[in-house]
């Protein structure tokens, strides 16, 4: 199953920051620190110019902090890039940010020369809340839903820094496959958009492979070692109570239970993504995708020349044949 969801309101926000963009100086980017290379826009390098940018691993606390240390290692080393991580936890995040943004552009700063920052990120990976925090007020809606803030908006930080708030927003194609189900596991996908027992199925699958101690112990189940995805969804409902009639699981109860449970961080600190895994997903995507444009582009131009060829019908000189 593809998973895609690009609504409407995200082609304006498109918009907005390509015609934002002109009066930035930096681009913080806001990621999911339990998957930084699906949550992190492929659209915003064309968007932004390739403006100095800030990749911040938000939900850090939920995230496992191994991993968290080798994604920060990857984006720090690429030109022009940040990367710090924040979590619900730290109170005073503004000062870290102001800091980080001024390494960027450091020529920007004071009332002559304000810095001038887009924040931008996928739908749900809690920018809404860290503005709140960053300011001290309820600025922000935030929800635990894709698609809460549909509005840009500007927020001052200091005297001299500017910060602007965009929709979340994701991309028009998704081609690698697992960065979809990782999205949607995340909940920065709209629900319509993907079969929850299909995305819970793959959740498993990189649980039971990565951690499945502390899926054992989060559902209280025996080791799930040689045990199937559906195998292990049906014993977690039923250890859940997601049961239907004569004794059977509801399997879709089971899996809003699991994603309940990864995004809430209730099973533990979990990265569903190494740098390395991704790179070799993106390379089976870009190879896919690829092979998909070849293969469009092969059909329009049998197309075209079918209707080139095509004249005008032949009048047939031929007398009926009597039946």
């Amino acid at each position: 199953m593809a998973i895609q969801w690009f609504p409407g309101h995200m082609h304006l926000t498109q918009k907005a920051i390509a015609e934002r963009i002109k009066d930035i100086d930096v681009v913080i980017e806001l990621l999911d620190a339990r998957l930084p290379g699906s949550s992190a826009n492929p659209m915003l390098a064309d968007l932004t110019g390739h403006k100095p940018g800030l990749k911040v691993l938000n939900k850090q606390d939920l995230a496992d902090p191994e991993r968290t240390a080798l994604w920060l290692a990857h984006y720090n080393a690429q030109p022009a890039t940040r990367a710090i991580g924040l979590d619900a936890s730290q109170t005073t995040p503004a000062r870290q940010l102001i800091d980080a943004c001024h390494e960027l552009s450091p020529l920007r700063g004071g009332m002559a020369k304000p810095m001038r920052v887009l924040i931008c990120g996928i739908p749900n990976v809690g920018k809404s809340t860290l503005i709140n925090t960053l300011t001290g007020s309820r600025k922000a809606k935030t929800g635990d839903e894709a698609g809460i803030t549909k509005l840009e908006q500007r927020i001052t930080l200091a005297d001299d820094f500017y910060l602007w708030d965009t929709p979340g927003m994701l991309w028009p194609r998704i081609i690698v496959a697992k960065s979809g189900y990782n999205l949607a596991a995340s909940g920065a996908i709209g629900r319509n958009a993907f079969d929850e027992e299909e995305v819970a199925l793959e959740l498993l699958d990189y649980l039971k492979r990565h951690y499945a101690g502390l899926v054992e112990v989060r559902f209280k189940i025996d080791p799930i070692e040689g045990l199937s995805d559906e195998q292990v969804l049906e014993a977690i409902g039923r250890k859940r109570g997601a049961l239907l009639g004569k004794g059977r699981v509801n399997l879709q109860k089971a899996a809003e239970i699991v994603m309940h449970e990864f995004r809430s961080g209730n099973m533990g600190r979990i990265t569903l993504e190494t740098p390395e895994e991704f790179a070799e997903w993106l390379a089976v995507g870009q190879r896919v995708d690829a092979e998909r444009k070849a293969k469009k582009e092969a059909r329009t131009r049998r197309k075209g020349s079918g209707r080139r060829e095509e004249g005008p019908p032949v009048e047939s000189h031929e007398e009926p044949s009597p039946d």
